[in-house]
């Protein structure tokens, strides 16, 4: 029987106060300001992509996509997270599914959470059902007021 793995991810940004493009799960939200980060700030996908590296045991995403890097700044987050899959790949390891959370005031998420999951199961290499994706606001409470963030949950098993 092969082996089974489980990794916890979490990512945070604030909103950023440049103009740029939202990215979330590799979904283009054109009516609010995009996120803060070195990268396309798409917390979405560092979430999961820290999720994976935990469960292949390989570290977080700061270590394989460090934030000094010159060569990723912009890199969008889905080819940060299709990296971060041929990673776990080469450790013998695939994914088998995910669960995401998306902790946003803004914008609604889920008018557009088919087109997020159908972006990461392809990234991942899963069918679609294998990954769920759900958003809840922070009802005024901080947590991503103005910004974003995301909790996910990788399972992985022995290729």
């Amino acid at each position: 029987m092969p082996e089974v793995r489980v990794g916890l991810g979490f990512d945070v940004h604030p909103r950023a106060i440049a103009p740029r493009p939202l990215y979330l799960g590799g979904a283009r939200f054109e009516e609010v300001n995009g996120l803060a980060g070195h990268s396309d700030g798409d917390a979405v996908c560092h979430a999961l992509a820290d999720a994976l590296l935990g469960a292949a045991g390989l570290g977080d995403i700061g270590e394989h996509f460090p934030e000094d890097d010159p060569k990723i700044a912009g890199i969008p987050g889905l080819e940060l997270l299709a990296r971060t899959v041929a990673k776990v790949r080469v450790r013998g390891l695939v994914p088998v599914s995910a669960d995401l959370t998306i902790v946003a005031e803004r914008p609604a998420i889920a008018p557009r959470r088919e087109e997020i999951r159908r972006h990461l199961a392809a990234t991942l290499g899963v069918p679609p059902e294998r990954v769920s994706v759900k958003a809840t606001r922070p009802e005024g409470l901080g947590l991503s007021g103005d910004g974003a963030a995301c909790i996910a949950l990788a399972v992985l098993r022995e290729s």
